[in-house]
């Protein structure tokens, strides 16, 4: 299977999800390249749309090797993979440090892309989190273990494209996820898109504000 862009694939999805409409959801967006693929989603389902900021913890001397990650909210959560903390001897307050950098990155991200809005409150909702594609699954673990810690009633992962292994690696943690691809030869997200291109900060704000006016007028 190959979408066209990351629109084409939120329709895809979205007619996966319409029976989750009378549940009221929220639709929660991994920027950058989530939000186009969440728009037609939220817009199908009449749900308010907002993105849900994650930023990963590195370790010392090593920035690209995930320690945990951070996931905004009411509190944050930090999410951490213990296992790699205790081979690696962390001490906690390094662990300390560079979640507060990144939490402050977290908010600089919601001013420049949302203007200060107040970020949709999951809880005791019907959460569904959209990504455009699925390679690891190391940020979206650590989303959906936040969105449980944030109290949200029902979990739902939604993406057009992941591994297969790694789309049964993350069930366990959601209580549905929807993908409309999952193959064994992956390769990279982009390869099964048409269009790829990389999403820019204005193009994320137009479209959260796109939503938003549409959902006003209506």
């Amino acid at each position: 299977m190959k979408f066209r862009d990351r629109a084409e694939a939120g329709r895809g999805l979205a007619e996966r999800l319409l029976y989750l409409k009378d549940s009221r959801p929220v639709v929660l967006a991994l920027p950058r390249g989530g939000v186009p693929v969440a728009v037609p989603i939220a817009e199908a389902l009449d749900a308010p749309l907002d993105l849900l900021l994650v930023r990963k913890i590195g370790a010392p001397g090593q920035p690209e090797l995930a320690l945990g990650a951070i996931v905004e909210g009411e509190p944050p959560q930090t999410v951490m993979n213990d296992d790699v903390v205790e081979m690696l001897g962390v001490p906690p307050n390094f662990i300390t440090e560079q979640a507060a950098d990144q939490l402050a990155e977290i908010e600089r991200m919601r001013r420049r892309w949302l203007h200060r809005h107040a970020p949709v409150v999951p809880y005791s909702r019907t959460v569904i989190l959209v990504d455009d594609g699925i390679a690891t699954g190391a940020t979206v673990r650590a989303a959906l273990l936040a969105l449980e810690r944030a109290g949200a009633a029902r979990r739902i992962l939604a993406a057009p494209v992941a591994p297969r292994e790694v789309a049964e690696a993350l069930r366990p943690f959601c209580d549905e996820a929807v993908f409309l691809a999952e193959p064994t030869l992956f390769g990279s997200v982009g390869a099964f898109y048409d269009d790829f291109r990389q999403i820019e900060d204005a193009e994320v704000t137009a479209l959260l504000e796109g939503e938003a006016k549409w959902r006003r007028a209506d």
